[in-house]
């Protein structure tokens, strides 16, 4: 091999590597890239389920919306969210006829935080039987799918398993007690938000100074005034996120409507 061609080889030896290192570092970047908008589009959306929950729960306690974040913060951290049992009294009239009588009891206040936060769910009896055995005990975590407790439905044992995860609380009944359709036997709970947020952030995206654009307002619908909100990220992290682009997952992270009376978010 001459020299002119082993000069034209070494270079194009470097040139090749110099390339591939380029185009390496090149889909790195955009991989670390795209890797660090996930992240960020989480939290966000973590935000909005949030901000939805407890505007959910405040227009219960208040029966509207607010758009008024300290306001938000202030129900989230102090308020009170009432028990409320529904009860019908079936009254009999004189000529065979019924009124149904509705009553609202209040059966006494959670903090509202608690009520946002913790989401609590209840095992019951899927079936008549007898409780065998319980498969946990309180303070146990359950998992969902997992055996919860075994029943004898029809002299057949059946094991019944946790639709949730959480925490239990409390079993309801004990081993060899009749149990009824429907009866409750055990109360498990879990924390499906941070507890520890920062409330009077609530307004904020993660890692941001940016504030979320909210609007709440009332729509007719068949002539009656209904609440409605719109909570968006005016600063889309994804830069394909733009308002004109057609495909809805492309759309600034946002829930609610301000013409629909929904608070479905976008990225469900």
């Amino acid at each position: 091999m001459s020299l002119v061609s082993k000069i034209l080889t070494g270079v194009l030896l470097v040139l090749s590597v110099g390339m591939f290192v380029y185009l390496y570092g090149s889909v790195e970047e955009v991989i670390v890239k795209r890797e660090t908008i996930s992240r960020q589009e989480a939290l966000t959306t973590a935000r909005l389920k949030l901000i939805r929950e407890a505007e959910i729960v405040f227009l219960s306690v208040h029966g509207r919306y607010t758009a008024n974040w300290d306001s938000l913060a202030n129900f989230v951290n102090n308020g009170r969210v009432p028990i409320i049992q529904r009860r019908e009294e079936i009254i009999q009239k004189a000529y065979g006829g019924e009124d149904v009588k509705v009553h609202i009891d209040t059966l006494g206040y959670v903090p509202a935080k608690e009520r946002i936060f913790k989401k609590n769910y209840t095992l019951n009896a899927s079936d008549d039987g007898t409780l065998v055995e319980y498969k946990v005990k309180v303070g146990d975590r359950a998992m969902k799918n997992v055996k919860a407790l075994t029943l004898r439905v029809m002299g057949k044992p059946y094991d019944q398993p946790f639709m949730e995860n959480g925490v239990i609380e409390t079993l309801a009944a004990n081993p060899g007690d009749e149990v009824k359709k429907g009866q409750m036997l055990i109360n498990y709970s879990e924390y499906v938000f941070d507890i520890n947020t920062d409330m009077s952030r609530i307004g904020y995206k993660p890692n941001s100074d940016i504030k979320f654009d909210i609007y709440v307002g009332k729509v007719d619908k068949a002539g009656a005034l209904v609440q409605v909100i719109e909570v968006r990220d005016p600063s889309p992290d994804n830069p394909l996120r733009k308002e004109s682009n057609d495909q809805k997952a492309r759309k600034p992270l946002r829930f609610g409507s301000r013409v629909d009376v929904s608070t479905a978010g976008n990225w469900e």
